[in-house]
């Protein structure tokens, strides 16, 4: 077995190491469907399994650790487009064996699962179902890949951070990685079938992981039939929204990556970590929204003033509303050079992009006062 598809082919681009990996793939994957019933892909519980199957060992395995020894001194960037570029050559080729086994069969036994026993799965709907699982394996895998590369630390034991995995693998938030300048990488004639593929991406967390799979077989029963212009339709959009996917993961994970990345920094230079929590929490309640860059913002900023510093704030953890004048009786308190707190606020302020009107009403006054002392 395959522990990682993506890296098998690194060192030898070629298309026949490609198609090796995926046929590989696509026979361990064809045991896995015979292990499934048809009430398993009615109900969506063969997307439950093949979570298991997909991620348990692979996650043992693939860890930072992992990509150091094959990209060692390699930028995280670079190594998350090689692969994205790997899976998705790998999801074209997938496309490609199973659209020359798509027929009128399949269409009409999918919605019904012709009539099948629930112990069996008809053989249109095992060819379907190869390619989906294919699909949706190399999607998961890729995600996770990506979230490791860029230090984001994903519990999969944990269902938050395993529904945020399969939300960013499958782009199923809102149909965002369609709207977004992503999709400037799919050919003008392809994008109005991945709209289509994507019209349908929103999907409720609390629907469960057999929702989910319901909702992936629907998504791509779009593949089979309709040819754009000759190229058979699973080898266009398993090429796409894999890239789409790919994408789409490193958007969120790069920006987490950041957002981490500002916090340690804020942590690693303030002098005054206790009141920099105080005056960041007044800069990001300045204009009564909370942006989730600011939520993540302020998490890692208490995690890590707790962990270097040692100073745990309750009163801070109890507050409803913040008080102005609170914070600035902190500041007068203090003496000597506050510039860390005044680039602390800054910092805070652009997190989530540009700097409206009441934060800078709020640093303004910040620095006023910092002056004073």
């Amino acid at each position: 077995m395959t522990e990682d598809p993506i890296d098998a082919a690194d060192s030898d681009g070629k298309e026949g190491a490609d198609r090796k990996v995926v046929e590989q793939e696509r026979a361990e994957l064809r045991e896995f469907i015979k292990g499934l019933s048809a009430d398993d892909i009615k109900s969506g519980n063969w997307f439950t399994k093949l979570i298991a199957q997909a991620l348990n060992s692979y996650t043992d395995k693939v860890n930072w650790q992992y990509f150091q020894e094959r990209y060692a001194g390699v930028p995280a960037d670079a190594i998350v487009d090689q692969r994205i570029k790997m899976a998705a050559r790998y999801a074209a080729l997938e496309g490609g064996l199973s659209a020359g086994a798509y027929t009128a069969a399949v269409a009409t036994t999918i919605g019904s699962l012709g009539g099948a026993s629930p112990a069996t799965v008809p053989a249109a709907v095992a060819t379907l179902m190869v390619d989906v699982a294919f699909v949706t394996r190399l999607q998961l895998r890729l995600a996770y890949d990506v979230s490791v590369l860029y230090r984001v630390p994903l519990d999969l034991s944990d269902p938050d951070d395993m529904w945020k995995l399969i939300r960013v693998a499958f782009t199923i938030k809102s149909g965002e990685a369609v709207r977004g300048p992503v999709v400037k990488a799919v050919p003008t004639l392809v994008r109005p079938v991945i709209k289509r593929f994507y019209s349908r991406a929103v999907l409720s967390a609390g629907k469960g992981l057999p929702f989910v799979g319901k909702f992936l077989l629907q998504r791509n029963v779009i593949k089979i039939g309709i040819p754009v212009v000759g190229v058979p339709l699973a080898v266009v959009l398993n090429r796409y929204t894999t890239l789409l996917a790919g994408r789409h993961a490193q958007a969120v994970f790069r920006n987490e990556a950041r957002v981490t990345e500002i916090a340690e920094n804020l942590s690693k230079q303030s002098r005054h970590p206790q009141l920099m929590l105080w005056v960041a929490w007044l800069v990001i309640r300045a204009n009564r929204k909370i942006a989730d860059d600011e939520a993540l913002l302020m998490r890692h900023l208490v995690r890590l003033v707790r962990e270097q510093h040692q100073v745990v704030d309750e009163q801070l953890a109890r507050l409803v509303d913040i008080d102005p004048a609170e914070v600035w009786q902190r500041i007068d308190a203090e003496s000597g050079d506050l510039s860390d707190i005044l680039d602390a606020a800054d910092r805070v302020a652009a997190v989530d992009g540009a700097v409206d009107a009441r934060e800078k009403a709020v640093i303004s006054e910040l620095r006023e006062r910092c002056s004073r002392v």
